[in-house]
């Protein structure tokens, strides 16, 4: 029997603010263990929470960006549940009253469609501590340091019928926390991280299946990669005649598989209830008006503006809006070139190649943008070769050196005096008579060997365009 996979995705940013949702703790990453601890974020009895303005704020940047309605009034509450990172003895969250809902992305399909994706809600909600597990000996460490930062959990809709759906969905909502400055994204250090929901149905059935649940998936190719494997062992499972358990699963990468790892709960089990220590927040016209204005061009609209302004295929677009550091670097080599092709070549090309290669992200590029736009306005003025403009590339990134100075030390100036060409065209000429006669009579295939002399006589540096004019007149 055919079925159908129902994906949904869960996913949990951490909020860029400099200090914890409900005390002043950093969240600086990377302190010793329990460096960045108070009463309050540590649940000692009497401690009274105080909401961080600053994370309701990209809370709202979250919702408006991701087409959601944002409530004026929302509530938070109280999740019970055990746990050694979690020293209350329950997750402050919202769960009745979220912060925004009713929203939805628009994502392209590895058909080359587009699908919209449904948001069911994005609620604030503080994370828990870390444990440390002692691979030699039988103990556990708490590390505290992490409780208490702010989240958003960004809920979609189950709308997700493939793993690249997950991917393609996954990498655009990432883009725009990005973009919008309110999550730096690294999934290595959890900042961004996902749990997927998977069920199967038979293909037409309404009804869902029973769903298991990934958790903290890390990175885009282990989001497809679990789900592609979840997929194919409920399918087994079903035409084996055998039951799929409702459990939370972790995707163990070194073995490309899921294991069980617990039983999973229902809502009711966390015996919600409104925290009696926070008022509800109420964010008033104002407030909500200013944070809307304050979003910056995102993605989507980026794309198409690129598109439009620079005559790019979308393609292009689509890579150089993949990142908002990305588009940024690109716009300050376009603006200092006349050719703005030449500036997509390059940033798609030569940039974008260096840093796969080096495993690098544009952040950390070796040669800035000014400087790049400073070696295409060499070559497209013509004071440099194209296959110098190569060199001198490659001499910047080992040598940090301006593109100027690398051409004056190498000695790479472009011949474009046509006189001085005008005389090394007539002297390769001169020096080949035979090859002259045998173009005269037809073979004019040895059109590139006359060139191939010329740039062996200029030592590269002869104007390709100037020589070929010159050449066709002589010949």
């Amino acid at each position: 029997m055919p079925f159908e996979p129902v994906i949904g995705l869960e996913v949990h940013a951490q909020l860029k603010t400099a200090t914890k949702i409900f005390c002043s703790c950093s969240t600086e990453f990377g302190a010793s263990p329990n460096a960045n601890t108070c009463p309050v974020c540590t649940g000692m009895p009497g401690m009274l929470p105080v909401l961080n303005r600053n994370a309701v704020t990209l809370a709202m940047k979250t919702g408006f960006a991701t087409n959601c309605a944002i409530a004026k009034e929302s509530r938070f509450d109280r999740k019970n549940y055990f746990y050694p990172d979690l020293p209350k003895g329950y997750q402050i969250t919202q769960y009745a009253f979220p912060i925004a809902e009713h929203g939805h992305l628009l994502i392209e399909t590895d058909r080359g469609d587009t699908k919209k994706i449904g948001i069911t809600r994005i609620h604030m909600e503080e994370d828990a501590g870390k444990l440390i597990h002692d691979p030699a000996r039988p103990k556990s460490f708490v590390d505290l340091n992490r409780t208490g930062i702010p989240l958003v959990e960004i809920v979609s809709e189950p709308d997700i019928r493939t793993p690249e759906e997950a991917g393609a969905y996954l990498r655009k909502l990432h883009a725009i926390v990005r973009y919008l400055d309110v999550c730096n994204g690294n999934m290595e250090q959890g900042s961004f991280r996902c749990d997927a929901n998977i069920s199967l149905r038979p293909a037409g059935q309404e009804a869902f299946g029973t769903r298991t649940e990934l958790k903290n998936l890390n990175s885009f190719k282990n989001v497809e990669k679990a789900i592609a494997y979840e997929i194919q062992r409920q399918t087994y499972l079903l035409d084996e005649g055998k039951l799929v358990v409702q459990e939370t699963r972790l995707w163990d990468a070194a073995k490309n598989k899921t294991v069980s790892m617990r039983s999973k709960e229902e809502a009711h089990d966390y015996r919600y209830f409104p925290d009696p220590d926070l008022v509800p927040l109420v964010i008033d016209d104002t407030w909500m008006e200013e944070v809307k204005n304050s979003l910056p061009e995102l993605p989507d609209d980026k794309k198409q503006r690129f598109v439009e302004q620079y005559a790019m295929p979308p393609e292009d677009a689509r890579t150089l809006t993949s990142s908002r550091n990305l588009a940024d670097y690109f716009e300050t080599v376009g603006k200092g070139v006349k050719d703005k092709r030449l500036a997509v070549n390059w940033v798609t090309g030569a940039v974008l190649g260096l840093l796969r290669t080096e495993g690098l992200s544009i952040d950390a590029a070796p040669v800035s943008a000014e400087d790049l736009a400073e070696l295409l306005t060499l070559l497209e003025n013509g004071a440099i070769s194209a296959k110098a403009a190569k060199t001198v590339f490659d001499d910047m990134v080992s040598s940090k050196k301006a593109p100027g100075t690398i051409v004056r030390e190498k000695g790479l100036e472009q011949v474009s005096d046509q006189s001085e060409l005008a005389a090394m065209v007539a002297e390769v000429i001169a020096a080949n008579p035979d090859e002259h006669q045998s173009y005269k009579e037809g073979k004019t295939k040895l059109f590139s060997f006359f060139m191939g002399q010329i740039m062996k006589k200029s030592r590269g540096k002869a104007d390709p365009k100037m020589v070929t004019e010159l050449l066709k007149q002589k010949l």
